[in-house]
């Protein structure tokens, strides 16, 4: 079976790995173009393609990916992970078996471009893989797989992406294996879709008047990008603190929404708009850049995040 791989960043590249780990033979392999760094001079090649590379495999990178591109490869399949373009008919045609797709999320549940952050954010406590077979539409096609995970609270999007890369790639490989034997049974995604938009980086910004629980579940939603922040008085200015780790405190307080109302070897407690949230890890742009506990915060921070101050 001639095999057609696309996708773009790390989650894809992992399934990439996983794929050829398992001995399933890749034709080809198609990444988005190289893009500029951070200083825009030196071009910085997708995580997908560095696998590749490492490979050996073939590799194309079209600014706007088409059949005619992977025609001479005669590709009985189309494997796509979070590629990042949407896909022509032509294409969707082309492959004797068609286009399958790895959807991180329970579809028809967060159609879209960031399906798993959007279901920490919601607070979902069940998450997974839809292998799906790609039609014209977003994230509309059957699916011909599914396997679900779940959301512990202590879950960012970092570590869940983790748990449906595992899945994404047994997933694949079972696919892979009913399509060989002509044992698929495509289903219907049913109705009541639900749509992932986006992330923003000014969604990053805390509100602290929005409820503990909110709060949390954006901390570790946005982690490990684009990461939340706050903004803390320092000097005769305020620096931003980025917010990686937290957790709901049950527990009232007559404290304005941000003031922080105790730092302890756990972490900076902060009111919200309603309970608390503990933040257990954040960063400083002050010194090494550490992210630090709240050990490290007592040890030596509290010059700036003390019981009093107020976060914006």
């Amino acid at each position: 079976m001639n095999i057609v791989f696309a996708g773009t960043p790390d989650f894809a590249a992992q399934h990439l790995s996983g794929l050829l780990q398992a001995g399933i033979p890749i034709a080809a392999v198609v990444t988005q173009p190289d893009k500029p760094g951070k200083r825009g001079k030196k071009l910085i090649p997708s995580e997908v393609k560095l696998v590749a590379e490492a490979a050996g495999l073939t590799i194309l990178q079209p600014t706007k990916v088409s059949a005619a591109d992977l025609a001479p490869f005669q590709p009985d399949l189309l494997i796509v992970v979070a590629y990042g373009q949407i896909l022509r008919q032509a294409l969707l045609d082309l492959p004797t078996h068609g286009c399958i797709n790895v959807h991180g999320s329970l579809l028809p549940r967060w159609r879209g471009a960031a399906p798993i952050q959007r279901a920490i954010e919601a607070g979902d406590k069940e998450s997974g893989i839809c292998i799906m077979q790609m039609d014209a539409g977003l994230d509309t096609g059957d699916v011909l797989l599914t396997s679900r995970t779940n959301i512990e609270p202590a879950d960012t999007a970092g570590d869940l992406s983790n748990k449906l890369i595992t899945l994404g790639i047994e997933g694949l490989i079972e696919v892979i294996q009913q399509i060989k034997a002509g044992a698929l049974k495509p289903e219907p995604q049913p109705e009541g879709h639900t749509y992932a938009r986006k992330i923003q980086k000014q969604e990053a910004r805390i509100d602290w008047h929005q409820s503990a629980d909110d709060i949390v579940n954006r901390i570790h939603a946005f982690n490990p990008d684009p990461i939340c922040f706050s903004f803390c008085p320092y000097q005769d200015g305020e620096i931003r603190l980025k917010l990686y780790n937290c957790k709901t405190i049950e527990q009232r307080s007559s404290a304005a929404p941000g003031e922080i109302i105790a730092v302890s070897g756990e972490g900076v407690t902060v009111a919200a708009g309603s309970n608390q949230v503990l933040i257990t890890r954040l960063q400083l742009p002050l010194g090494k850049g550490s992210v630090l506990t709240g050990r490290d915060i007592q040890n030596s921070r509290t010059d700036i995040l003390y019981s009093g101050v107020r976060l914006q």
